[in-house]
C-alpha cells in the first residue's frame, strides 16, 4: 500500500457513529479480546468490524496487534473503572455500595446475553509469560480497580493498610463472581458475592 493512501485511510473522517478510525480500532480491538482473548481475535476480523485496513492498524498502532491490545486493555480497564465508580458512588455506606457494584455487573452481563465480562479476564491468563506488554496492561488495570474501591474505604474512614487489602478481596470477589455469572448464565454468584463482600466490609465498620 502507498504511503498516501496508507494517509488517507488512517485519517478518514468518522463514520456514522461519531468515532474516527483509532478509536474504532480501540473499542473493536476492547470487545473481541473481552470475548475470545488475544489469540482468538485475529487482525483480518479486527479491521473488518472496525471498518477500518491494515494500513490504518499500523499506522496508528506500529507495534501491529500487540500494540493495539495493549490500547484496547487500557480502554476495558476505564470502562471497568467508570462502572465501579457509579456503583461505589451510589450509597454513603461502603457495604451498601459493595452489593451495587455487583448489581450493575449483573446488570450489565445479562443485558449482553453473557458475554461481556471482564474487559482483560481472557487476555490477562494468556499473556502471563507469553506476552509482557500484554501482562503488564492487564495487572495495570486490576491494580486500578483495587485504588477506587480503596479510595472509597478511606474516604469512609478505614485506615489504609485496612482499605488497601479489602480492596483486593473486594476485586478478586467480583472477578471470581463475575466469570462464574457469565459461565452459568446466571446472576446468582454475583448476587451472593455482593451479599458477602457487604458483611465482610460491615464487619469492620469504625
Amino acid at each position: 500500500m502507498a504511503a498516501a493512501e496508507v494517509k488517507a485511510t488512517a485519517t478518514a473522517t468518522a463514520t456514522a457513529d461519531g468515532l474516527g478510525t483509532r478509536e474504532r480500532l480501540v473499542r473493536t480491538a476492547s470487545r473481541l479480546l473481552q470475548h475470545g482473548g488475544y489469540e482468538n481475535t485475529p487482525v483480518k476480523q479486527l479491521v473488518r468490524e472496525a471498518e477500518a485496513t491494515l494500513g490504518s492498524l499500523y499506522h496508528f498502532f506500529p507495534g501491529g496487534k500487540q500494540e493495539l491490545a495493549v490500547a484496547a486493555i487500557h480502554f476495558g480497564d476505564e470502562e471497568f473503572a467508570e462502572l465501579l465508580r457509579s456503583g461505589l458512588s451510589a450509597h454513603a455506606d461502603p457495604a451498601r455500595a459493595m452489593e451495587a457494584v455487583a448489581e450493575l455487573l449483573a446488570e450489565a452481563l445479562e443485558e449482553s446475553d453473557w458475554r461481556d465480562g471482564c474487559p482483560v479476564t481472557a487476555t490477562a491468563l494468556e499473556s502471563v509469560g507469553r506476552l509482557p506488554e500484554l501482562q503488564a496492561a492487564c495487572a495495570q488495570a486490576f491494580a486500578n480497580w483495587q485504588r477506587i474501591v480503596a479510595a472509597k474505604l478511606l474516604a469512609c474512614g478505614h485506615p489504609e493498610p485496612e482499605a488497601r487489602d479489602l480492596a483486593v478481596t473486594v476485586i478478586n470477589t467480583l472477578e471470581g463472581a463475575e466469570m462464574t455469572s457469565q459461565v452459568t448464565r446466571d446472576r446468582t454468584p454475583l448476587a451472593l458475592a455482593g451479599r458477602h463482600l457487604a458483611r465482610l466490609v460491615s464487619s469492620y465498620a469504625l
